[in-house]
């Protein structure tokens, strides 16, 4: 009942939930679609802006882009546009048309890029060479923000900040205008028109315009920026409206060309001629200097006056701050020199106090005004001089001289205090540590001591046995070694007190007593132990006799004993072995242990007797507890009972040690059945292993034939199974018997069986790669002897025959098949976009495979003919022929003049005088004719 209603609640849960998911996958694709439509309205506006962007500058040079995601892929008009915009010469670029001239291209405009100081984030020119659209929108809006954003400066606001401030300042006065960001605030079109009313009202009525007509707002200022101020048209009005938030990039690209046509223009305006505004406000001070003559009398004047009534009052505060500082110095003096203390830690550190409080509160302010008065005397000396007045001469007593003598004595009078002060705090915190430690050590001796007297004075040994008597002087003379060791102790705390007596401790008196006590204590406790210790050998000596066989019970019994528990033990002992060796050792060492048994009964019976001697003597003399041995908790009872357990077990260990022979005897048949089929096995597995690699290293005949034989070898493989199957089951036996080790053989089951599936691994991964080679072969259209020219190259660098190149053994791999990599710093980029090819997951070591698609890439991608001849045609203008004008403009200066002159001239019909014909030169570097 309990099941079912659980599966019915599974099923209702489900029920619920099932809709619900369906509508959130149905959502998430929704959301998933919106979001990628909006990425490419975004690429969509940014490609025209930026194309737009790039054309007003590249029309300077007398070109321009279409397609910016295809026109930059060949990397040279990219450098062009940064040589337009940088005023600056980039290096010269590579006229191939292959893919690493193509990237080559790119990398040296990248590279000048980063020579600016922009770091450029996950672009690279394979990315542009392929016309990744995102990546090429990035590399130009990086290019804007260095060339066209970054140098705009605004009250020290840079680039993206400094553009907006100057919109927002440019646009304040204007109705419906409120620039806050680059996306809605141009939305309308007003903030555009703004712009260009406020720098150029002639070109705009903005009175006209309207907030709810943002299209014609957006045409009108389009078609005035690009007509009047030689601004392109970098944006689609219908993509600005339609668009909820339009692209910021795009609308900053458009706005920094309005920034820099006016802020060109306004660096342009002429200034006044600063020498006529100078001549005609002259004439302005000769008209009116006359009529202040005689107020400037009266200031200078007061000035004076005024100037001789500071200096009095500089004086005055001199003198006052003089004496106040030379009267607090001779009222501390006194105490600073006083020596007087009451011999006690606390009152020295009240002391102390009371001067760090003084340091801390009371001389602070002191030092600030000494160093008041030092200024206000140089600032009044300096004003009395600079006024032509004599010098200050202060009061007898009150020079700056007298003041920094008398400072002089109150520190010198502070360092011996502080020195006093210190040195007494040391002296009397000696006197408290030694009294704290005189009373640490006393109270410790006088509680060791506490009971000590009465113990000694004891006469608990009369009733006492042997063993307790002997357990008494053991313990007395425990107690005589602690009392020997407690003589250092009282010896230190007579020397404390005799040192508290020399530095004229205050409580001096407490400390004699307790230590008069302590000594006299001392020296009872010496006397009543030597008493005991007598008393104690008497005793002793009665019970000897009964203490020397319970002595020699012990020493004897206790060895014995061990000797039966680790009989006993060993005879039960588990054991593990694997060999016939192993378990005749062990049956060899219990044959010598069977050999001891003889002693062992001899040493047993000599043992029983001194019992036997114990029991007699105590039965004699009617001693109390004699019996019991106080040495030793074994008994004769015990040993006898252990003895007899060694006894039986001997023959049980006979009957396991025969059975054990056996069984290892079985497992040796075991283990040369096996060694005999795997010294087989192994060799016929390596090889066959041999065969199919040098087969995989492509050495021997066409890929056909080592298909072919690939196929033979695996139908031999499969054929041989039966061999591993008959080791499995030879295995199952061993391991049944618990064999571990083969010393008749090298290979292992586990070996044998991992060389066995890397065999099958081997041939089919060999197979495949063949198989993948034909195909490679017949669909690139790569001739057999090219192939094997690929192999033959790639395996000689092959030195491990592991199948795979290191990154130095590729680049002289490509090199002996005639590939062309520098030792400069190109060739090595060169090289690093090679092994991006052939290694993109960063392995450090290149495949056959990836080595061979990467050849056959570069065997079939090769110039002809016919493109050469189609290449001129687009530099002619379609016409049959070329001139040298034409070869000299669109050519770099060497090779134009290379095809000049060896050029053939043109005899079709209609040509100009010296014309050329660059068909024939075309077909004539394929070496097609006889030019």
């Amino acid at each position: 009942m309990s099941n079912s209603l659980h599966l019915k609640d599974i099923a209702s849960t489900a029920a619920i939930l099932c809709p619900l998911l369906l509508h959130g996958l149905r959502r998430s694709a929704t959301l998933l679609s919106l979001s990628n439509t909006i990425t490419c309205q975004i690429f969509k506006i940014q490609s025209l802006t930026f194309t737009a962007w790039c054309n007003s500058h590249l029309r300077k040079a007398g070109t321009g882009i279409e397609n910016i995601e295809d026109d930059f892929r060949n990397g040279l008009k990219l450098m062009l546009l940064l040589e337009v915009i940088s005023g600056e010469t980039l290096p010269k670029p590579d006229r191939g048309k292959m893919r690493f001239h193509k990237i080559a291209n790119v990398n040296k405009a990248l590279d000048f890029i980063a020579s600016k100081g922009v770091k450029l984030v996950s672009i690279g020119a394979e990315e542009i060479v392929d016309g990744n659209l995102k990546m090429t929108l990035g590399m130009i809006w990086t290019i804007i923000l260095r060339f066209a954003i970054q140098d705009i400066s605004v009250e020290e606001m840079t680039a993206k900040e400094g553009l907006l401030l100057w919109c927002q300042r440019k646009t304040a006065p204007y109705k419906n205008v409120n620039v806050q960001n680059f996306h809605l605030s141009f939305k309308d079109g007003l903030a555009f028109c703004a712009l260009i009313h406020r720098h150029r009202p002639d070109l705009i009525d903005y009175s006209k315009l309207s907030k709810d007509n943002p299209l014609e707002n957006l045409n009108t200022a389009f078609d005035v920026a690009e007509k009047y101020l030689d601004i392109p048209r970098m944006l689609d009005p219908d993509d600005l409206i339609n668009t909820p938030k339009p692209d910021e990039r795009a609308i900053m690209t458009y706005v920094s060309c309005y920034y820099h046509a006016f802020q060109g223009a306004q660096q342009n305006t002429a200034m006044p001629d600063e020498r006529a505004v100078m001549t005609y406000v002259s004439s302005y001070y000769h008209c009116f200097s006359g009529a202040q003559k005689a107020e400037t009398a009266a200031n200078r004047i007061c000035k004076v006056l005024k100037v001789n009534q500071e200096n009095e009052r500089l004086m005055e505060e001199y003198e006052r701050l003089a004496s106040d500082l030379l009267d607090w110095i001779r009222r501390t003096m006194p105490w600073l020199n006083s020596r007087q203390t009451d011999n006690s830690l606390a009152g020295c550190q009240k002391k102390l106090e009371d001067y760090r409080t003084y340091r801390r509160k009371h001389k602070p302010p002191r030092v600030e005004q000494k160093a008041k008065l030092e200024t206000n005397f140089n600032t009044l000396q300096t004003k009395l001089r600079l006024s032509n007045r004599p010098a200050y001469m202060p009061t007898e007593g009150k020079m700056v001289s007298d003041i920094a003598q008398a400072w002089k004595g109150l520190e010198i009078a502070e360092k011996a205090f502080e020195e006093w002060l210190l040195s007494e705090m040391m002296r009397l915190e000696r006197l408290e540590y030694l009294a704290q430690k005189f009373k640490h050590k006393a109270d410790i001796h006088e509680d060791w001591t506490r009971g000590k007297e009465e113990m000694l004075q004891s006469q608990d040994f009369r009733q006492c046995k042997l063993y307790d008597i002997k357990a008494l002087k053991k313990k007395h003379e425990a107690f005589e070694s602690d009392l020997a060791a407690h003589q250092d102790r009282v010896e230190q705390i007579a020397a404390i007190a005799q040192e508290l007596n020399t530095l004229e401790y205050h409580e001096v008196g407490a400390v004699n007593a307790r230590c008069q006590r302590i000594c006299g204590q001392w020296d009872r406790l010496g006397a009543l132990t030597q008493r005991r210790r007598l008393a104690l050998d008497d005793a002793e000596r009665v019970l000897e006799q009964i203490d020397l066989l319970h002595l020699e019970f012990a020493k004897r019994a206790a060895p014995f004993n061990n000797w039966l528990d680790g009989t006993r033990e060993d005879l039960v002992d588990m054991f593990i072995v694997h060999t016939i060796e192993e378990i005749s050792g062990l049956m060899d060492a219990h044959a010598r242990f069977k050999a001891t048994l003889g002693e062992a009964d001899k040493e047993y019976q000599a043992i029983v007797n001194l019992v036997h001697q114990v029991e007699s003597i105590v039965k004699q003399h009617q001693i109390p507890g004699g019996l019991e041995n106080p040495y030793t908790t074994l008994t004769a009872h015990e040993l006898n009972r252990k003895w007899s357990d060694v006894r039986q077990l001997v023959p049980q260990r006979d009957g396991t040690l025969a059975a054990e022979l056996r069984k290892q005897q079985n497992n040796e048949t075991l283990r040369r059945q096996f060694a005999e089929k795997a010294n087989a096995v192994g060799p016929w597995i390596e090889r066959q292993m041999d065969a199919v690699t040098a087969i995989g290293m492509g050495l021997q005949g066409s890929l056909e034939d080592q298909l072919h034989r690939l196929k033979e070898y695996e139908a031999g493989v499969y054929a041989y199974k039966p061999h591993i199957e008959e080791l499995e089951r030879i295995h199952q036996a061993v391991q049944e018997g618990m064999i571990f080790e083969n010393r008749y053989s090298q290979y292992t089951m586990e070996t044998l069986r991992v060389g066995w599936e890397q065999l099958l691994t081997s041939i089919n991964r060999t197979i495949n790669e063949v198989e993948n080679q034909i195909l490679t072969r017949d669909s690139k259209g790569i001739t057999q002897e090219q192939l094997t020219e690929f192999r033959a190259s790639f395996n000689h660098f092959d030195k491990n025959r592991t199948g795979r190149l290191a990154p130095e053994e590729l680049k002289s791999c490509l090199v002996s098949l005639g590939y062309s990599i520098g030792k400069d710093r190109q060739g090595e980029l060169d090289f690093q976009r090679i092994l991006a090819v052939v290694d993109p997951n960063n392995t450090g070591y290149v495949s056959f495979d990836a080595f061979l698609d990467f050849m056959t890439r570069e065997s079939t991608d090769t110039d002809t003919a016919e493109q050469v001849i189609d290449s001129f045609r687009i530099l002619a203008g379609d016409k049959p022929y070329i001139t040298a004008d034409e070869l000299r403009r669109e050519l770099p200066p060497d090779q134009a003049e290379y095809c000049v002159a060896r050029m053939p001239p043109y005899r079709g019909p209609n040509a100009p005088p010296h014309a050329l014909d660059y068909m024939a030169f075309s077909t004539a570097l394929y070496g097609e004719t006889d030019l």
